[in-house]
């Protein structure tokens, strides 16, 4: 037997919140062994007192998560300064959870650990890895690519990086009782278990791909142009890179529709450079975007179709969604809208759960390596066989 509970407080006293999520999870659960679970918090709660609570209602549980900038679920919508606990429950799974320190001084090793520890939990070998990262200190790319190294491009590595609402001053991560920062969380899942992904965000290429020359998460030309003229040679003189077009990077055969997003976060008009939130390959095939704020929530129900389309099984448990923080700000009011796609969705009528973060991880294809998303909605089903 596997299934989701998820629980939802918008209680803004931690301790206050903490009784709700108990009492309802414990009415949903009955006698469902609890194996693990993933809780996203916002960034003023008592975070350890939080996990302390979790970990002593629920021993054993192999748990992760990370403070947030904007939670949702199908129990309450969306919201802010919230309390979202997702509980894997079932006989059918085991679950293991690990934590790796120090991620802005030895990415690899620090995903090794994480990974390594999350191993031992396990009966069988993954069928999911989850992940809840640091975004500030580190090269969440590759992070991404440690963590691929590690378990196989065929094993869906999904998530989003903890925030602290637009704050940029220090994020939080979560595995079993410690509250920590510049660390990587890891859950593995093994056993009788289903899973799909699906990744949209709204936005289309315009214009022609060229060949990016970068200095980590600073692009300074584009083919024979600096990145700024890049821009404006497709955008216009008077327009300079801002979220709202945001770059490209092109994978797979580069000729299709494959690709993630960086997020533009300042520029250089004296080198003509652009800083995104993320690293971009050397000798990556980028190209330009837009998109209408129609179209990116419109991305939502892409990505739910995705997912659908690419399921397995016959029908799914349940959902965890990851937004972008940048979305939700580019979106401002109408950030609701995408709870209510969701709802309006093939998964409305599912448990569904998720959080809005400072950058997305998943392939881009099921089936392919995972990568390091800006401004992109993601959605993962589980299910069981």
């Amino acid at each position: 037997m596997f299934d989701l509970v998820i629980v939802h407080s918008e209680d803004p006293d931690t301790e206050g919140a903490i009784e709700e999520l108990l009492e309802v999870a414990r009415e949903q659960l009955g006698d469902a062994e609890v194996k693990g679970g993933v809780v996203f918090a916002g960034i003023d709660h008592d975070h350890e007192q939080l996990l302390g609570s979790l970990c002593d209602a629920f021993p054993g549980i192999a748990l992760i998560g990370c403070s947030t900038d904007g939670e949702v679920s199908s129990e309450v919508g969306f919201a802010e300064d919230s309390i979202v606990l997702l509980l894997f429950v079932g006989d059918s799974i085991s679950v293991g959870v690990g934590l790796g320190r120090e991620v802005s001084k030895d990415v690899a090793a620090a995903a090794k650990v994480a990974v390594e520890q999350a191993r031992e939990g396990l009966d069988g070998p993954p069928r999911l890895c989850l992940t809840t990262p640091e975004a500030l200190t580190c090269d969440v790319a590759a992070l991404v690519r440690s963590l691929r190294g590690l378990l196989g491009e065929e094993l869906p590595v999904i998530g989003g990086t903890a925030g602290d609402q637009w704050r940029f001053k220090r994020v939080l991560q979560f595995c079993g009782r410690e509250v920590v920062s510049d660390a990587v969380p890891v859950l593995l899942i093994a056993g009788d278990l289903l899973v799909s992904h699906g990744v949209a965000s709204g936005w289309t290429l315009i214009g022609k791909p060229g060949v990016a020359t970068v200095h980590g998460n600073v692009l300074t030309r584009v083919g024979d142009m600096t990145a700024i003229e890049f821009y404006q040679h497709y955008l216009g003189p008077d327009v300079f890179p801002t979220g709202e077009y945001p770059l490209a990077v092109l994978v797979g055969d580069g000729d299709g529709d494959e690709f993630y997003l960086r997020a533009p976060q300042g520029y250089d008009l004296e080198s003509g450079s652009v800083i995104y939130a993320g690293t971009i390959p050397q000798g990556a095939s980028v190209q330009l975007t837009t998109g209408t704020r129609d179209a990116i929530i419109e991305a939502t129900k892409s990505s739910v179709d995705r997912a659908i389309k690419g399921y397995p099984g016959s029908s799914p448990k349940g959902a965890l969604v990851f937004s972008c923080a940048a979305r939700k700000q580019l979106l401002g009011t109408r950030t609701p809208e995408e709870y209510t796609l969701l709802k309006g969705s093939q998964i409305g009528d599912l448990p569904f759960c998720g959080f809005y973060a400072y950058g997305e991880v998943s392939p881009v294809r099921a089936g392919e390596a995972p990568h390091f998303h800006n401004e992109t909605f993601i959605t993962l089903l589980l299910g069981t066989e």
